[in-house]
């Protein structure tokens, strides 16, 4: 199910035919074990691409998912990015590994990219690929930064060995869209791919970040999206 790559810009797909292309996101922090275990599930049903989830739950999710095609995929440094050390961040990234995810998304040191520290912030990025060696999203926030800082950050993290452009962390930063999307899938390297992020409610949003080239969708509304009944009222991160 993984590596599903989408550029067509005439791309139709039903609304379950989104699904191999969702992260299944469940990161709230109240929920329990059974809820965790009910949204792995949910995922192999439905088809979903990956399970995305809390760290703290991923020896829970992954003996659900073993076997049954379907990814396990953890954050760090997130919700609120740019706020572990380095240090912190690797050591993470290789317990998350360890703990058997497969997929793994990051914040970057925004701050650090501000304040022309370009080693540091892609230091900071390649430690986590090399402690982790999985596939590693960073997460960019794009709408904080500018045009020149825009073209860095992108340009750093491919170097820093990003195997995934992400334009937000979520929808607090920025409504996922195609012209976010488009400027990361523009600009990526071969081998190089985009996923989409933030308030990601609908069917007809979801296909239209994948037709402007999106290849993964993070969102926490699949289920509204696959079976069209999502819309502005939808709660989503």
């Amino acid at each position: 199910m993984s590596g599903t790559t989408v550029t067509a810009s005439e791309l139709t797909l039903t609304p379950a035919e989104l699904a191999p292309y969702i992260q299944h996101t469940k990161i709230d922090p109240d929920a329990s074990r059974d809820e965790m275990i009910a949204h792995a599930r949910e995922a192999v049903t439905h088809g979903f691409n990956a399970a995305m989830v809390p760290a703290s739950w991923l020896p829970v999710v992954v003996a659900e998912l073993r076997g049954t095609g379907v990814e396990v995929a953890s954050a760090l440094d997130f919700p609120t990015v740019g706020v572990m050390t380095s240090a912190g961040k690797a050591a993470e990234a290789a317990e998350i590994a360890r703990l058997g995810a497969d997929q793994l998304d990051m914040g970057v040191q925004i701050g650090w990219l501000k304040s022309g520290r370009f080693d540091d912030f892609r230091e900071d990025i390649a430690g986590v690929v090399r402690a982790s060696g999985l596939p590693v999203k960073v997460m960019l926030e794009l709408p904080l930064l500018t045009d020149a800082e825009k073209e860095a950050a992108v340009e750093l993290s491919m170097e820093a060995g990003a195997a995934f452009l992400k334009n937000a962390s979520s929808g607090q930063i920025e409504t996922a869209n195609p012209a976010s999307v488009g400027y990361l899938v523009e600009r990526a390297r071969d081998g190089v791919r985009v996923k989409a992020s933030g308030s990601i409610k609908s069917y007809r949003q979801g296909l239209a970040l994948l037709r402007a080239g999106a290849s993964l969708l993070g969102t926490s509304a699949g289920l509204s999206i696959i079976t069209d009944t999502g819309d502005e009222s939808t709660a989503s991160y």
